[in-house]
């Protein structure tokens, strides 16, 4: 039975997700910043020293990296979390890094008598607070068992898409290339709105009235009309995250000898928002790539 978790960055998905947890399981965090520890222990989440210190005897240990090489760092490297965790243990991965190397981190925990479960999510901070997150999964059966009360506790959408570590980051690699070029298509489409003189929130209230909307449009839409602002939008996705999975994206296309050429123009346009600083903003922003201003400003 899984009874104690860790979570392993209390960042703006770690700590909505260790608060949701901490309401059914003895939860123990971590983070390098000591606020974000303070915050955590005033939502029920118990602080730990260090990142070994709460991994220790945990059942289940949530991990969120930007890439597989921070992972492997993470579990072998100078912080060597395998180490030190139970026997029996899941490491729950929850970002997205793409499927390379993922066999080889899942084999070193097996060896070592704990398991990963490769289960990257989506649905950005308030949705981990509700528990409202879709959540894809490869995993073993056996670690899935252990994992699993877990993932119910956070997702309203739990798929397992398949029996082995990878499998979870294959299907979001998929779920990316969508996600991605939606944002890119509803930003150029409040561009063109605003330079063919159209009110743009009226826009946006006919385009997700109709077929032409997405869930991207919908919640992506409002933001990218806030980029304008003084201060932009808040950050819910940084930008330059879909600069990191869109070119997963590619990487996997090529691997398999796939043209994705709407993908890859998507990826350009997240490339030149992060070369012109944008990279810190949210996602949304991108349409500042398409239009630097507004329509009645100097362009």
């Amino acid at each position: 039975m899984t009874s104690t978790v860790a979570v392993i960055g209390l960042g703006a998905m770690g700590l909505p997700m260790a608060t949701r947890l901490a309401a059914r399981f003895d939860v123990r965090g971590f983070d390098i910043a000591a606020e974000r520890l303070a915050l955590a222990e005033q939502q029920g989440v118990a602080p730990a020293a260090s990142a070994a210190d709460a991994v220790a005897g945990a059942d289940a240990v949530l991990v969120a990296v930007r890439t597989g090489e921070q992972l492997r760092e993470l579990l072998f490297g100078d912080t060597g979390l395998a180490e030190h965790l139970a026997d029996g243990a899941v490491v729950i991965l929850t970002s997205t890094v793409g499927t390379d190397g993922i066999a080889d981190v899942a084999e070193r925990l097996a060896a070592s008598g704990a398991h990963l479960v490769d289960a990257p999510l989506s649905g950005g901070p308030v949705r981990a607070g509700e528990g409202d997150l879709l959540i894809v999964v490869g995993a073993e059966p056996a670690a899935l068992e252990t994992a699993r009360p877990v993932l119910e506790q956070l997702a309203s959408t739990l798929s397992i898409v398949g029996d082995k570590p990878g499998d979870g980051q294959a299907l979001k690699t998929v779920n990316q290339l969508l996600c991605g070029v939606h944002i890119a298509a509803a930003a150029e489409a409040l561009a063109l709105a605003d330079a063919l003189g159209l009110d743009r929130e009226r826009t946006l209230e006919a385009l997700t009235a109709g077929a032409a909307n997405s869930f991207m449009l919908g919640n992506r839409g409002p933001r990218a009309l806030q980029a304008y602002d003084e201060g932009g939008a808040e950050v819910l996705s940084r930008l330059d995250i879909f600069v990191k999975d869109l070119g997963i994206v590619g990487a996997a296309a090529r691997a398999h000898h796939l043209a994705a050429p709407v993908a890859a123009a998507a990826e350009q346009l997240f490339l030149l928002g992060e070369a012109q600083g944008l990279g810190h903003l949210d996602d949304s922003a991108v349409i500042r790539v398409v239009a630097p201003t507004l329509r009645g400003e100097a362009r």
